[in-house]
């Protein structure tokens, strides 16, 4: 009897991998606390709760593995999630994990990837689902939010209101998988380190990116003030029942 070849599937990536300077923390800001968890686990499971993807990757700092693991195993006990070792900047940490799946990619088992930041604990399935479905369709798909208070320097000295139209760009965002992975290989040829995943598709693809809409509450957690305001919001969630 032949074999069935099975549908390609999602990816589902946070990215854990940097340093909570900004924050106040001492170290990395994904382990900060919140709403009784650790601030990667909320992002994690938004990922693995969305039903159309079918892996979870976490990439973690380097020597953090077994924190990585036990902050896994503590707040979402059963849950498959590949670890990945990242590098130093966000980059190279979303390189290093498209080498993880590389030969996933290039045999038509992985068709889209998503990306997200373990620093925004609250986006949820829904957004998670967007950006896939507008990835399959488009290429590419990133979540933004209009920008209010904006303002520009003046020749002369003080400042201007920004009357344009200007967003802030959000995760999670989804690309195709195989003009993900050449545009990752194009920027390492080329010496390229993007700030965002978005950043390095348009620059090396074609790709049509859409943007889609985002959430208020999908906060980055940044500032100190950020922590108070995620695990208020976070506290909510949970006593309206619906994580």
């Amino acid at each position: 009897m032949p074999t069935v070849p099975r549908p390609p599937t999602a990816v589902g990536v946070v990215l854990a991998a940097g340093i909570g300077s900004r924050v106040g923390a001492d170290g990395n800001k994904a382990y900060l606390l919140l709403a009784g968890r650790s601030m990667l686990s909320w992002s994690v499971q938004a990922v693995a709760d969305t039903a159309e993807i079918a892996r979870v990757i976490l990439v973690h700092r380097r020597g953090e593995r077994d924190v990585a693991a036990g902050a896994l195993a503590a707040d979402l006990p059963g849950r498959a999630v590949e670890l990945v070792e990242g590098g130093d900047s966000r980059h190279e940490s979303e390189f290093n994990m498209l080498a993880h799946i590389a030969a996933d990619i290039e045999s038509g088992a992985v068709d889209v990837v998503l990306i997200h930041d373990a620093a925004r604990p609250l986006a949820g399935p829904d957004m998670m689902r967007a950006a896939l479905g507008a990835a399959r369709e488009h290429g590419g798909a990133v979540p933004a939010v209009p920008a209010t208070g904006l303002a520009r320097p003046l020749p002369g000295g003080g400042f201007e209101p920004l009357t344009e139209r200007v967003v802030r760009v959000q995760t999670p965002q989804a690309f195709r998988a195989t003009p993900l992975l050449a545009a990752y290989r194009k920027a390492d040829a080329a010496g390229f380190d993007g700030t965002d995943t978005s950043a390095c598709v348009q620059h090396f693809t074609d790709v049509d990116v859409r943007v889609f809409p985002g959430a208020a509450t999908n906060l980055k957690v940044t500032y100190p003030p950020d922590i108070r305001l995620a695990e208020h919001l976070l506290t909510g969630t949970l006593s309206a029942g619906t994580q």
